[in-house]
């Protein structure tokens, strides 16, 4: 059974190298895209800063500073935000071109992703100001489970990335 640093490893690793995939396959074809992949790729990495994963790991292990841990809850809360009111809605609306089963498909990921950020939520509420000594005991689980979280986000955008990408609905 994997360990919480090596589960962390593990979930930064995946977030990176799907990051990466993603940017090639639909890099270049919209800013709106670009500003949001960028902004997913500053979170992954605040995420693995805070996670002290390689190459950000220290030589003994300790929890991050409360600003490090606001600056990430605040570009996790942000890129959420233009998910839902920059993307996700727009994206919806131009699949109604494209038929029911396509708006169908974009509509089903679209309540996967809303699921998604109540965990982001709930993070941000615990830790993004002045966490107590008390609460910080919990802060590497709810990483980790944030983390799983995130990566599960990320591969459902990235499929709706593809309904739109197949069908070229995005102007």
């Amino acid at each position: 059974m994997l360990n919480l640093l090596e589960m962390q490893q593990t979930i930064g690793s995946a977030m990176l190298t799907k990051l990466e995939k993603a940017k090639q396959e639909w890099g270049g074809t919209l800013t709106i895209i670009d500003n949001w992949l960028e902004a997913r790729q500053k979170c992954v990495v605040l995420y693995c800063q805070l996670a002290g994963l390689p190459p950000y790991q220290q030589e003994t292990r300790s929890l991050p500073n409360q600003a490090d841990i606001t600056k990430f809850c605040q570009m996790l809360l942000d890129y959420a935000s233009r998910g839902h009111f920059e993307i996700y809605e727009h994206i919806i609306e131009q699949c109604k071109f494209d038929g029911v089963e396509n708006l169908k498909i974009a509509q089903e990921l679209y309540a996967r992703i809303t699921r998604t950020t109540d965990t982001a939520l709930n993070f941000n509420d615990k830790y993004a100001e002045n966490a107590s000594d008390k609460t910080l005991l919990d802060f590497d689980k709810d990483l980790s489970e944030l983390g799983q979280v995130m990566e599960s986000r990320f591969e459902r955008e990235d499929q709706l990335l593809e309904v739109v990408h197949l069908h070229h609905t995005l102007n």
